[in-house]
Formats: structure tokens, sequence, C-alpha cells
């Protein structure tokens, strides 16, 4: 078995450093600084209170999922088609494809363009990369995965090197819950730098948390989806279990990096237009996520 991992970021990065802490031949395909990191010092895990240096492969080539079982897509969102297009000739015909990637819609995407079964899955991880070839895990690290042909046997390989996973016909309940998560906490950090704790601590928060839960929930029932009843408090819990963490939208506006605010704030505004149901708050934060990416 052979894990390859395209677009290693954050994510991608800690969950190949689970792999390769339990002896699974692991291939990150990332940037320059990335490769040159884990080539030269290899890739160092702080978690737990414990650092680790591990031994991945490190490669920018695509065609390193060559004869990968598992291949998980942890690209942006907007790079997705890209993602598909680079790595659809070079996967083994029975290698597992997942999409660990925010937002809605990927596997879809990826689905379409590689002409086979994708996976969604739904990502629990608090993670940040330190420095190039450093992830920091924060927090959680479980794994929802969709079903469809591999699922389980994706599971039970994530299982064994301790990341809890399971497949779930409520996939695409929990993206969309999920990407409310996202809507609620992701733009207001980005455009304050502050922490979750410091957002909710604010006394407008919990009039703004619901504003934008209730936006979200319209358009996903608009769109044939259920949000849990309880939504509002899993953002609330969010803000109380984690109230250090920037959100990954802040992370990148700090790095310089484009963020995916076109598919969490500005999906749900997008879709509501599309449905006739207004979202004017998601569709303001996006606006203005956008702008300062563009200073």
């Amino acid at each position: 078995m052979r894990v390859a991992i395209f677009g290693a970021g954050a994510v991608g990065c800690y969950f190949g450093a689970m792999f390769a802490r339990a002896g699974v031949p692991v291939t990150l395909i990332g940037r320059p600084s990335l490769v040159e990191a884990v080539t030269e010092h290899g890739l160092i895990l702080e978690k737990d209170g414990t650092t680790e240096v591990l031994k991945p492969e490190a490669t920018t080539e695509a065609e390193a999922v060559k004869g990968a079982t598992l291949v998980l897509v942890c690209v942006k969102s907007p790079d997705t088609a890209a993602a598909g297009k680079a790595i659809r000739r070079h996967l083994a015909p029975g290698a597992t494809v997942m999409s660990l990637q925010n937002g809605i819609g990927n596997a879809e995407i990826l689905a379409e363009i590689l002409d086979r079964p994708v996976l969604p899955v739904v990502v629990y991880v608090a993670a940040a990369m330190a420095g190039p070839g450093h992830v920091l895990h924060r927090g959680r690290g479980d794994l929802v995965l969709g079903e469809g042909p591999g699922a389980q046997a994706a599971a039970a390989r994530f299982r064994a090197v301790q990341v809890p996973a399971e497949v779930s016909a409520q996939a695409e309940a929990a993206l969309w819950t999920k990407l409310t998560l996202n809507c609620a906490l992701n733009a207001i950090s980005a455009l304050t730098l502050r922490d979750y704790g410091t957002i909710a601590r604010r006394p407008e928060a919990l009039a703004t948390f619901t504003a934008l839960v209730e936006e979200c929930r319209a358009v996903a029932a608009a769109s044939g989806v259920t949000l849990p009843a309880d939504m509002l408090d899993r953002v609330l819990a969010l803000t109380a279990t984690m109230p250090g963490q920037l959100s990954s939208t802040a992370q990148d506006v700090m790095a310089g990096k484009r963020t995916e605010i076109a598919q969490l704030n500005g999906e749900i505004a997008r879709r509501g237009a599309a449905l006739g149901v207004p979202a004017p708050l998601n569709r303001a934060l996006a606006m203005m996520v956008e702008l300062l990416e563009e200073t």
C-alpha cells in the first residue's frame, strides 16, 4: 500500500504524517518549498506536546500518484479542476481517490474529470504549517467519508493509523454542516485576524453567528439539505473548544495566499441568488475578503 497526497498543505501534511508514522509509504506532492524542506530535514509533526521527524517522499510532480492505493486530493477548492486534469492519466486503475477539501461539490468536479468515483470526505482537523515541512496539529483529526466504492476499506486504513474515520450516508449533510461552520467564522477571522475565542467574546457575535447560520440554513434547505437543528450551538462550541484557532482563511490572508472564500460565503451567496434565497451577510463577507486579497 502507498498513499499519495496531491496538494500537501496543512491538512495533507497532517494525514500524510499519520500514515508515515505508522510505517506506510507516503508521497507528498506540493510546492517546491515543501519538497525542499522535507527532502532535507524530513516532515516535522508537532502533536500532543511532542515533535516527530518523519521521512515521506516529496515531489512537485503529479505523476507521483502513479501506483498509489489511496490518493488524497487536498488542494484549495479553486484548484480542483486543475488537480483532476494533472493526475487523471497517472492514476492506477484500482486507486481510491478522495477529496479532503473545504466546500461542497469538489468530489463531483473531480469525478467528472477523472471519469471514476471520487469519495467526498468531511475533514475535522485544526492544523497549520508552522514553516516549510513543519505541520502543527492543534485539535481533532477525524474524517467522515461518503459512501462509494472503496469507502469502507479506506476508512479502515485511516483507523489503522490512528485517524478516526467512518463512512456515512449523511456525508453531504456533513459537508454542508462544515461549510456553515466555516461561513460563520472564517471570513470574520480573516478580516480581523482574530482567533475564534476573541471573536466569540464580542457582544455582537451571537447575533452575527445567528444571522449567518440562518442564511446558510435557508440556502441548504432550498438545495434539498437539512442542517442540524443545533447548528448555532455547534458554531459556539467550536469557539469554545478551539478558542485560539485562526481560520484557514485568515492563515491564507496572512501568508499572502489566495483564499477559498468564493467556495465558502461566496458559494452560499451564489447558490442563494440562483435559488431566490437572500444571503446578504454572506455576500458582504465574501466581497470584503475578496477585496482584502486584492490589496
